[in-house]
């Protein structure tokens, strides 16, 4: 268990707050203007509500009452609550998508926490773009953070039937495309939708991801299932205001409880809930954040043999408001606990273990809940392929796929992009059948761009006309997690960077073969290598704006796309070898007027790393190396740079800490100057243990 830091002591905020000088009056006498008492700022705890609320998040539209809930329970527990609007994205009003923000609103979170006097942080989210933004946003700062999220809708109905968030959107389009339900009767199913204040209802990313804050230990036990309009929710919520007081006074920090257990608990959490492929994406995005080495391989060595045990769509019958009633996500973890599937010690934000806070929970409904022996399915992981079709890896969501499907070779029926799906797959004259293969390029990061959801392409109106639901469909694109399908997605390198996608033809043949992980396109290598090697990029680029950002900037897929935050590169670096090429996060050089021809940036992964990056063109390179190799490393940088060219900053955490300066020194040698303590390392200096442990001091 963590030993709680010294209290009371010298807060964060008091930097700002506390004190005589003129810079304190400045910040305390402008705030003072909202009509606080000036005994507010005697170094009690400053607590920033990080809100996503937003009328274009509509599943977010709550949040400003459940706000104030977490305010009431700040001031309870004597803080002192300041509530920050933050990015907030859509995936049902955003395009291209939301998934092309996530990094955006994680680098805007990052700075509106670390530019300004918070203590402590309640991460109040929904949509599920928000949950792994915010996250990854506070744990880079590594203050102390607890998640809020604002709860599943409530259960939809229409004509007796129950109506999941997105399901059975999918469903009744596909029967209106089969004749089996009129125009007229899919509006009026419209209404039965979204019928409360919430984010989806099904088991789609938002429940995954609310599951997995609370799975990580980042939120408090019971938070993920709670209906929005519950009143229950606000309890949660001023429960939670109170909470996070207490993990400031206690220095409670990300870090400590996102462990590699904490990670392994979550990805065995999502086979067992029949969680979104999503998560895949995010929590490896989110495990970079905070240091932990964590790939695609442990997917796949920690969920494959989980049960799937909670029958909810789209993997099942029933829907969150059922899942809150029969105990939600504790009796889930519970399970896992006996069945020896769970790290049991893994801290969480109450101060207490994982296994504390669920042990003594109730099932309240075995339907819902499922024993393990009627399990919907025995292996529920995300199972992750690779294939000379998918070099670096593809996905796929066991629980919602047909067991038919699961092995079966096909002739490939190839789909451009979304434009060329969406101009061809109504056309009676497309020449497929229920044992093709469905495969969709351009729709990863950088081909579509931003890797939207439509992985989960609809089935052709005259295979559904036959009764048919499900055909294996191929894509480099992303699904919705209240969708379902046999539907391979991720499918990495993407089509749009001349992955072997790229020059799949129609008439392939291609093999899926599930219980051995193989995604296969039945070519030659031979053949495979020339049409590879005649591939030329078909898709347009993007001239202006994050747009361009990200077209420059994004990563596989596989490892999720990063934007241009320095924190972004080692988001993925546990999956990366020393050599591969990454984002260099230059955006610091820029914004102070520094050439970013090189950049230098170290970062707290478990220890401080020295981490060099160097542009060639519009590539760059980066390798982790030693402080010695990182001190050689600079003062070749510093030998090849002209007299006339400008200094190069290093930086630590994003804040510049020492500069690499061109120009000669009063004794015409050039140096490193350390700008936190003043120390000059000259390039002849020698590397030795003693002379490296005293100059680095000022960088480490």
């Amino acid at each position: 268990m963590k030993k709680k830091a010294e209290w009371p002591r010298k807060l964060r905020s008091q930097e700002w707050y506390g004190g005589t000088s003129r810079d304190v009056i400045y910040h305390r006498g402008w705030l003072k203007n909202q009509g606080y008492p000036h005994d507010l700022f005697d170094g009690r705890p400053v607590i920033g509500i990080l809100n996503t609320w937003s009328d274009m998040t509509p599943c977010n539209g709550h949040l400003r009452e459940l706000a104030e809930k977490v305010k009431a329970g700040v001031w309870e527990a004597g803080g002192f609550p300041l509530e920050v609007p933050v990015f907030s994205a859509s995936e049902n009003t955003f395009r291209p998508t939301a998934m092309m923000y996530r990094n955006l609103a994680a680098l805007a979170v990052e700075e509106a926490i670390r530019g300004q006097p918070m203590d402590g942080c309640v991460l109040l989210v929904g949509c599920d773009k928000t949950t792994p933004s915010l996250i990854m946003g506070a744990a880079s700062c590594d203050l102390p953070s607890i998640v809020v999220t604002g709860g599943p809708m409530l259960n939809g109905y229409f004509r007796g039937e129950r109506v999941g968030s997105g399901t059975h959107l999918w469903k009744f389009s596909e029967m209106v495309k089969a004749g089996e339900m009129t125009q007229a009767e899919f509006l009026e199913a419209e209404a039965s939708m979204s019928r409360s204040s919430g984010t989806c209802n099904t088991m789609g990313t938002a429940s995954t991801m609310a599951s997995m804050a609370e799975a990580l230990g980042m939120a408090l036990s019971g938070n993920a299932a709670i209906p929005g309009v519950d009143s229950r929710r606000k309890v949660m919520a001023q429960l939670t205001g109170r909470r996070i007081v207490q993990m400031v006074k206690d220095d409670l920090k990300p870090s400590e409880i996102m462990t590699k257990q904490a990670f392994e608990n979550a990805i065995r959490t999502n086979a067992a809930i029949g969680g979104s492929t999503n998560a895949v994406i995010h929590l490896l995005a989110i495990a970079g954040r905070v240091g932990i080495d964590l790939s695609l391989d442990d997917w796949d060595r920690c969920g494959r043999d989980v049960p799937t045990i909670v029958n909810l769509m789209p993997s099942g019958k029933y829907l969150m408001e059922e899942f809150f009633y029969a105990g939600g996500l504790p009796v889930v973890l519970k399970r896992l606990g006996e069945a020896g599937l769970l790290h049991k010690d893994a801290l969480t934000v109450s101060g207490e273990t994982v296994w504390d806070e669920v042990k003594d929970v109730v099932n309240w409904n075995e339907d819902v809940i499922l024993p393990a022996e009627k399990a919907l399915t025995a292996s529920g992981g995300i199972v992750v392929l690779r294939g000379n079709l998918a070099p670096k890896g593809a996905v796929l969501k066991p629980s919602a796929a047909s067991p038919h499907l699961l092995v079966h070779r096909g002739r490939a029926v190839v789909f451009e992009d979304i434009d060329d799906y969406k101009a061809k797959i109504n056309d009676d004259n497309l020449d497929i059948d229920e044992t093709c293969i469905m495969v969709m390029k351009n729709c990863g990061p950088k081909g579509y761009p931003g890797m939207a959801e439509v992985g989960n392409m609809g089935l052709p109106p005259k295979v559904l006309k036959k009764g048919i639901l499900d055909m294996v469909r191929i894509s480099d694109a992303r699904m919705s997690g209240t969708a379902y399908g046999t539907v391979v997605l991720h499918t990495s390198p993407e089509a749009a960077v001349g992955g072997p996608l790229a020059v799949v033809k129609n008439g392939d043949m291609i093999e899926l073969d599930v219980p051995n992980r193989r995604l296969h396109l039945d070519i030659s290598d031979e053949e495979l290598a020339r049409r590879l090697a005649e591939w030329q990029p078909n898709h347009d680029l993007p001239t202006s704006g994050y747009a361009f950002l990200h077209q420059q900037h994004v990563e596989g897929l596989i490892l999720a796309p990063i934007s241009t935050s320095s924190r972004d590169v080692v988001e993925t670096r546990s999956a990366r070898t020393a050599t591969d090429n990454v984002n260099p996060g230059l955006e610091i050089d820029e914004r102070r007027g520094i050439t970013p021809s090189f950049s230098l940036h170290l970062f707290k992964m478990k220890k401080w790393r020295y981490i060099l990056y160097k542009c060639t063109g519009d590539m760059v390179m980066s390798r982790t190396v030693g402080a010695a190799e990182f001190k050689a490393k600079c003062l070749n940088l510093i030998d090849q740079m002209g007299k006339d060219d400008e200094s190069i900053v290093i930086t630590k955490r994003g804040r510049p800490v020492a500069v690499l300066s061109p120009a000669p020194d009063t004794s015409g040698r050039r140096s490193i100057i350390g700008a936190m303590k003043g120390s000059v390392l000259r390039y002849d200096d020698p590397l030795s243990p003693a002379a490296e442990a005293e100059d680095w001091d000022a960088v480490r």
